[in-house]
């Protein structure tokens, strides 16, 4: 798996998951959701993402994104 593909899964999985608990929990949760939303946005701007970091660290190789 590249870094490119957990990053999407990743962001995937935070997404699903914070809307399950804005409706099971709280509303409250869709500010989650929305964060992980801005993030995507700004890495596809900048190139920066601090899951791309943690997952270069844990070995994971490089995609096309994130070289």
């Amino acid at each position: 798996m590249s870094i490119d593909r957990a990053v999407f899964a990743l962001a995937g999985f935070m997404v699903l998951l914070s809307l399950l608990l804005a409706h099971t929990v709280s509303p409250l949760w869709l500010w989650f959701t929305a964060f992980v939303g801005l993030n995507l946005f700004q890495s596809a701007f900048t190139g920066f993402c601090p899951a791309a970091i943690i997952f270069k660290r844990l070995g994971l190789k490089a995609g096309c994104a994130f070289n």
